[in-house]
């Protein structure tokens, strides 16, 4: 048996321990000390180096700005009827920034919430002009279907929101789109000229009209909330309000009884109608027909429905009124007469034959009458009330066209009247001048006896018409033709008025020279050879006026027109017609310009006689509203 063998007692190093305790514990500490030195300094970075930097980042992410846009002023007619209002409405809104794959969140949305191809390239437009943490539209007007829809998956949609806002509405619909104007989303041509900080969270400016030239007025100042969200961006509370100031209050001249009857005359046939107050300038109607509904254009109209406008044969979206050329035809007359009374080139009594026909000396051309064989010898006042052609031609030919012009661009013939809307267009007010200058050729004698009854180069807008004959119901005295009557601050504010333009000097020398060329439009209308006769039958005022007849082409036969069917002169003639009323101290003047019609007073004068005849019913029974009553 093999003895055991012992085994060996290892036994310890105490100091080697010890040593290495020591320099692991020192290594420990010395880690602890540097960690504690790197956050103490991290610390000091953070807190004291940074701290400005780094307590705004977390407040911008604790608390956000809501900016406010400011409600749209209203617009009102002259008795207080509502012509623009505001209506709440609900929209979706992406904030770009909350967002990490937008594509694919705009399909997984539009599954949800129907979205359009205009809605989708709308808001991509739009994205190139907000920054990333701006909230951009992408639907308008929700129906209640699709917020509940929203509401109910919005967890699955960071960054998007419904929320509530004023949307424009223009409760009198086509009837005063043209003057009005409409509001339609902000695009890149409208960042240029607009100042940010003022337009922030509007979505909105007005395009055109009576919208666009009082934007500033209109569009009020933004305000702004502060608001604490939580980390899934939620509003918790609100920190801080500051309200935005609403914008004023209009009221227009416009009368909305006078504007119905307007359009409601023209029974859909193109043209336009202006009715001012001469004593003041005040546009009281400006109808240009047919029109358009402006309340397509306020949220983005489709695309479809917008080429079915630009399409349109009739032109819908051509303002008549303020931008319709025209040649002006035999309303020019009682202008030329008065020329000629004021160069001393006739006197009231003297007479010219009218055989039928006018031949300029020397020349075998002949410029005929309206009537075969002539309508005899006449003065200044029966030529104006039979409008004889003649009489005009002979007066034109001794004028020349220089005097012509230079007399009827006082009557703002020629130029833009300085109405306050946009885009106004100036018509051709003929002469040498202006011929040489735009088509580089001579005058000739045969265009200044044309000339003479409105045709040939003369082109007029309705408005430069009516503003014309508003002058000349003035005895000869300028006033500009404006919208503007009243501004609001607010519901219940007292209306503060806007004083009208400052008269211009009169265009008349002599004022005894109105009173034969007032006798002949009183002829026109109220005589028994009159052109307009049987127009103020039952009126309870004086009327006086003129008609006109303009050939949109020349003749192909020498047929007079009294053998022509209507039909066939209306696709050849223009009619239009002025007037203006009481004679003896006019209030309303008026101005038709009928694109179609056989003769001026068998078409375009029963279209004035109702919107004189809504004038004179609201002098009768005036309509009275509230400051602000919204009727």
């Amino acid at each position: 048996m093999r003895p055991r063998r012992r085994q060996r007692t290892a036994i310890k190093d105490a100091r080697g321990e010890a040593a290495l305790f020591r320099r692991r514990a020192l290594t420990g500490f010395a880690l602890i000390l540097i960690g504690l030195l790197v956050l103490a300094g991290r610390f000091v970075w953070l807190q004291v180096l940074h701290h400005d930097e780094f307590s705004t980042r977390s407040e911008q992410n604790r608390v956000h700005v809501v900016h406010l846009p400011p409600a749209r002023g209203l617009i009102y007619d002259r008795n207080g009827v509502l012509l623009a209002d505001n209506v709440p409405a609900f929209r979706l809104e992406v904030v770009p920034d909350r967002v990490k794959d937008m594509d694919a969140m705009l399909a997984r949305l539009g599954a949800l919430v129907p979205l359009s191809d205009d809605d989708v390239k709308r808001f991509r437009q739009q994205l190139r002009q907000h920054r990333a943490f701006q909230s951009v539209p992408l639907k308008l007007r929700l129906t209640e279907d699709e917020i509940g829809r929203f509401a109910v998956n919005q967890w699955r949609f960071p960054g998007a929101s419904v929320v509530p806002y004023l949307t424009r509405r223009y409760p009198q619909g086509e009837g005063f789109a043209h003057v009005l104007g409409y509001v339609a989303r902000i695009d890149d041509n409208d960042l240029d000229r607009l100042d940010a900080d003022r337009y922030v969270g509007t979505t909105h400016i007005g395009k055109n009209g009576i919208e666009r030239q009082y934007e500033d007025i209109l569009h009020g100042e933004p305000g702004y909330q502060l608001v604490e969200v939580n980390a899934d961006q939620r509003v918790q509370r609100v920190l801080e309000t500051v309200p935005p100031k609403p914008g004023r209050n209009l009221y227009l001249s416009l009368d909305a009884r006078l504007q119905r009857a307007a359009e409601q005359a023209f029974a859909g046939r193109a043209g336009a109608a202006v009715a001012i107050d001469p004593r003041n300038g005040e546009v009281l109607a400006m109808a240009s027909v047919p029109s358009f509904d402006p309340n397509l254009f306020v949220n983005g109209i489709a695309q479809a429905d917008y080429t079915a406008l630009l399409e349109a044969p009739d032109r819908p979206l051509l303002d008549r009124a303020l931008r319709g050329h025209y040649p002006p035809g035999s309303t020019i007359k009682p202008f030329l007469g008065l020329a000629g009374l004021e160069y001393g080139l006739r006197r009231p009594e003297d007479t010219v034959l009218s055989t039928g026909e006018f031949f300029i000396p020397g020349q075998s051309r002949g410029y005929r009458d309206d009537i075969r064989g002539g309508q005899g010898r006449v003065d200044l006042v029966q030529a104006i009330a039979q409008s004889v052609n003649t009489y005009f031609y002979s007066l034109a030919l001794d004028m020349g066209i220089d005097r012509m012009a230079a007399f009827m661009g006082k009557f703002g013939f020629g130029r833009p009247t300085g109405v306050d809307l946009p885009g106004e267009g100036s018509g051709v007010l003929p002469s040498s001048a202006w011929k040489r200058g735009a088509l580089g050729k001579p005058w000739y004698l045969g265009e200044t006896v044309i000339a003479g009854i409105g045709q040939g180069y003369w082109v007029i807008t309705p408005l430069q018409l009516g503003h014309a004959v508003a002058m000349l119901a003035n005895r000869g005295v300028d006033r500009t033709p404006h919208l503007l009557r009243a501004t609001q601050n607010g519901l219940g504010a007292p209306l503060v008025p806007v004083p009208p333009p400052p008269a211009a000097p009169g265009a008349l020398r002599n004022p005894a020279d109105w009173a034969p060329v007032e006798q002949g439009m009183l002829e026109a209308v109220n005589g028994d050879r009159g052109t307009a006769r049987g127009i103020a039958a039952g009126f309870p005022y004086l009327i006086a006026g003129k008609t006109g007849t303009a050939e949109r082409y020349s003749r192909t036969t020498d047929a007079y027109e009294s053998r022509v069917s209507d039909a066939e002169l209306a696709a050849r003639h223009r009619a239009l017609f002025i007037c203006f009323t009481p004679a003896e101290a006019p209030r309303i003047a008026v101005a038709v310009v009928l694109e179609a019609g056989a003769w001026g007073g068998k078409d375009a004068a029963p279209i004035a006689r109702r919107i004189l005849d809504a004038w004179a019913a609201e002098q009768a029974a005036p309509v009275v509203a509230a400051a602000g009553d919204g009727r």
